[in-house]
């Protein structure tokens, strides 16, 4: 369990997320597709197809 602090939003990417993609490009996913800025203080989670293993982008 990851502890979240107050006020911070966690938004979760449906679907499958190719995770040979790095930070930049995830991050560059959360401003075209959310229209958020990735350094806002908020957790972006990203699933692949290995339903075990996530990434956050920070």
């Amino acid at each position: 369990m990851i502890p979240v602090p107050a006020g911070v939003k966690v938004w979760l990417a449906t679907g499958h997320t190719d995770m040979r993609k790095g930070f930049p490009d995830l991050s560059l996913m959360v401003q075209e597709a959310l229209k958020r800025d990735p350094m806002c203080g908020h957790l972006f989670v990203f699933r692949g197809r290995c339903q075990y293993r996530s990434n956050t982008p920070q």
